[in-house]
């Protein structure tokens, strides 16, 4: 393939007619240097009318002429002598082809008598398309063959034979055959180089001195650049990259690693990019295993079920089960498996003798602490002098413990992990902002090193629950976004993290994402730990209790017998503990969480009743005694919040709407109080309570004008259109006219409603609350007359906004 710069080239040597205007050809293998000697050949035959000779040794017998010499790098010193000899007759003209290396003096002298030199280059992507069939000219196709062979004419010439157009995209069998040739023709040298070219060593020169076992590295470099199977970094061309890993014997470059991977490290060099293609091939041996392990250590960060699997390579290896271990153990935590990682950390705790014994007490602890075990894994910090992790447990099971002072280096993680525990003691002994403030300082201290670090629960999740449970949800957003993004804790924590992100949702009323959360988190992981498991049931309740779907809701409680069975009572789980408690009043089912609500009182007054972590108890009480027709536990739940808000004003809106809730439950409405708790839950994110607030409230008035001024309120904190219709003065009524018929529904007209928004016929409405169909659109027409709704749409309407969003009621 030839340019228009090249051809101009070629005309320019053709047309040079001086004594002594001998070309050279220098490139390496597969560059088209034996097409270009002829076409020049050619060229120059046409201008002088003397046709080219292919001139092959011995050279003493050619006395004129246009000679073409071919691969003039494997010719002895004594015909490049004779050649030479040739050069100086003003009768000869030689056209020379060789490669780059290896340049010995003799050649190097031909070489220097030459008037004009061509250097063959590469093909570019459009030279590429040029030269390729036309079947494969398509982008994709010339990009996959330019990238595969870096614009060597040869390799572009024999992957474009080879390839399907309709295949996949890959190197056919056929294209690395043709390889094996070349390969076999190499010195034992350049073969070794380019297997360690092949594992990835570059132009280590140091490495391969060792390797190669020669001071002459940069010769055997050369040569296999001039190879044309090199690029000019050192490294393979992916074609002939994939034409080694074919043709050579795969016990050969596996020893090749293996020995590159001990040289390695005998100088404290990387051995990961070398050792993880042997992981499955059960090489053995002192010098693998320990290169296995150290490649073990150095995966562990980025990806830690890769360190799992070379640890046990290094096990297989000859390595002793029990010298790895405890690190083992570690990166099967990090990678998801507690199950392996709580076994291997017991087997090395239990024997005396065993190496990183304490390493292996804090794998169990945080298995144990994603298990609910909070109290055994507290023993297993403090066993282990982790101290401050120690704190979380303590902390979470009820026992305030004071955080230790810090006794080692001040790093980015150290840091992290002391502020994680002064922000949890905070939490119960100091003040709700200051608990926070340290939260969100150690997630962000802790960011960029703790994608590699297992931890028992991460600042951002402990700071999200704490935001969540002071109304900041923007905070927690933000936290558990940051903690996703950096990948904080591994995949220990990634479904910890994402299923706050689904509570979030979930208290705004954003019901789909949040079920979409859910559901992604149980097809990541076939079996939840406990902790995530009761997080995600809370979830799944939440979303059916706020949707009004009963059917879903009473499956979700099958399944929350089992979670809270399986996950002790601690501070960490009251958010779901606060939903359940809502859940079992819905289903008339309070025994069964009587015993876990008991323990968490008991939690709670240990610790002092901080009020940031009874929040959601007592809210969700609340809402429980309610349905349950409970006022005086109602009430209790209702002053323990008035409480909390007279120590710290944050709280006044949760007390501001417990208050209303206790009136409305009673048939006290006052719509100012109402509109502005519904706007001040609204404003803290709660964006469900918020309009479930003012919609039961316009279910319970008798004013006419406060029900569609509530109605109004509610579907604007949904974000929904408020309604067009005004009441009139002949409805409010003037002095001395009979006041506007009584507006508020009935609990039976609102178990109607939430079934007929929730799209069921009226039928099955009367099959769910055992009366006819016609007693059905009985109740419908009355809530329709009192609503004043002109239309059935705009009827269904209001009545999605009086039962909750998508008909929720407690």
């Amino acid at each position: 393939m030839f340019d228009r710069s090249a051809a101009e080239h070629v005309a320019a040597a053709a047309a040079d007619q001086r004594p002594g205007a001998h070309v050279a050809i220098v490139a390496p293998g597969g560059y088209g240097k034996t097409a270009l000697l002829h076409h020049l050949g050619n060229a120059i035959g046409e201008v002088t009318g003397i046709p080219p000779v292919t001139a092959l040794p011995p050279f003493d017998r050619f006395v004129d002429g246009v000679l073409l010499v071919d691969d003039a790098h494997q010719l002895d010193d004594a015909d490049l002598r004779e050649l030479r000899r040739l050069a100086t007759s003003p009768d000869v003209r030689l056209v020379v082809a060789a490669r780059p290396w290896p340049r010995r003096g003799a050649l190097a002298e031909v070489l220097d008598l030459t008037q004009d030199q061509f250097l063959p280059a590469p093909l570019d992507r459009d030279q590429v398309r040029a030269v390729l069939p036309a079947r494969l000219r398509s982008e994709r196709h010339v990009e996959f063959v330019h990238a595969q062979t870096g614009g060597v004419p040869a390799f572009v010439d024999r992957l474009g034979r080879a390839l399907d157009p309709d295949a996949e995209l890959e190197v056919p069998t056929a294209a690395v055959a043709e390889f094996r040739r070349e390969l076999a023709g190499l010195d034992e040298g350049v073969l070794r180089f380019l297997l360690a070219a092949e594992a990835g060593v570059g132009l280590n020169l140091d490495l391969l001195v060792d390797f190669l076992e020669t001071r002459e590295v940069v010769e055997v470099v050369e040569a296999a650049r001039a190879t044309g199977l090199v690029g000019t970094a050192g490294s393979l061309l992916p074609i002939a990259q994939r034409a080694i890993r074919v043709l050579v014997p795969v016990e050969r470059r596996a020893w090749i690693r293996q020995r590159l991977a001990e040289l390695q490290l005998a100088r404290g060099g990387q051995v990961l990019p070398l050792m993880r293609p042997l992981v499955n091939t059960g090489i053995g041996g002192d010098g693998a295993a320990a290169a296995f392990e150290a490649a073990a250590a150095e995966a562990l960060p980025g990806d830690p079920a890769l360190a799992a699997r070379l640890y046990a390579a290094a096990i297989t290896a000859g390595r002793p089960p029990v010298a790895v271990a405890a690190r083992r153990a570690e990166a099967l935590a990090l990678a998801g498996d507690l199950d392996g990682a709580l076994r291997l950390a017991d087997q090395v705790i239990t024997l005396e003798q065993a190496p990183h014994r304490t390493l292996a007490a804090t794998v169990a602890a945080a298995a144990l602490a994603h298990r609910g075990q909070l109290g055994r894994s507290a023993q297993l910090y403090r066993w282990a002098g982790a101290r401050h992790f120690a704190v979380l447990g303590s902390v979470g099971v009820g026992e305030l413990a004071e955080p230790a002072d810090d006794d080692g280096p001040p790093t980015s993680l150290s840091s992290a992990i002391s502020l994680m525990a002064q922000g949890l003691h905070a939490s119960v002994a100091g003040t709700p902002t200051t608990a926070l403030s340290k939260l969100v300082r150690a997630a962000a201290t802790l960011e960029p090193v703790g994608r590699g670090v297992l931890l028992p629960d991460s600042p951002a999740a402990l700071g999200a629950l704490l935001a969540l449970h002071y109304g900041e949800l923007g905070t927690a957003t933000s936290l558990l976004e940051r903690a996703i993004a950096a990948g904080t804790g591994g995949a220990p924590l990634a479904v910890r993290h994402r299923l706050l992100l689904a509570w979030i949702a979930m208290v705004r009323g954003e019901l789909p994402k949040a079920g979409e959360i859910v559901a992604a988190a149980r097809r990541a992981r076939s079996a939840l730990e406990p902790r995530d498991w009761l997080f995600a049931v809370g979830i799944e309740l939440g979303v059916a209790r706020r949707a009004g779907d009963a059917a879903t809701l009473g499956r979700a409680w099958l399944q929350a017998g089992e979670a809270i069975l399986r996950h002790p009572v601690d501070l960490f789980t009251f958010l779901p503990l606060g939903e359940l408690t809502m859940a079992a009043a819905r289903l008339r089912d309070e025994s069964r969480l009587a015993a876990h609500l008991a323990e968490a009182r008991v939690l709670l007054a240990g610790l002092g009743e901080p009020p940031l972590w009874a929040m959601p108890l007592w809210w969700g009480g609340l809402h429980a005694a309610i349905t349950a027709g409970q006022q005086e536990a109602a009430e209790e739940h209702a002053g323990a919040i008035a409480a909390a808000a007279a120590r710290d004003e944050q709280f006044g809106t949760i007390a501001a709407a417990a208050g209303c809730w206790l009136d409305v439950t009673a048939g006290k409405v006052d719509a100012d109080a109402v509109e502005n708790a519904a706007q001040g839950l609204h404003g803290a994110g709660l964006t469900w309570d918020a309009a479930r607030l003012a919609g039961r409230a316009a279910t319970r008035t008798t004013d006419r004008a406060a029900m569609v001024r509530l109605l109004d309120c509610a579907r604007m904190i949904q974000g929904k259109p408020v309604s067009n219709r005004r009441v009139s003065t002949a409805e409010l009524g003037v002095k001395g006219e009979e006041q506007p018929p009584e507006v508020s529904l009935s609990d039976r007209e609102l178990q109607v409603a939430e079934l007929v928004v929730s799209g069921l016929t009226y039928k099955d409405v009367g099959d769910r609350l055992f009366i006819s169909a016609k007693t059905v659109e009985h109740h419908v027409a009355r809530m329709r007359q009192r609503l004043g709704a002109s239309s059935r749409s705009e009827l269904l309407s209001q009545l999605r906004t009086l039962v909750g969003s998508a008909g929720a009621r407690d």
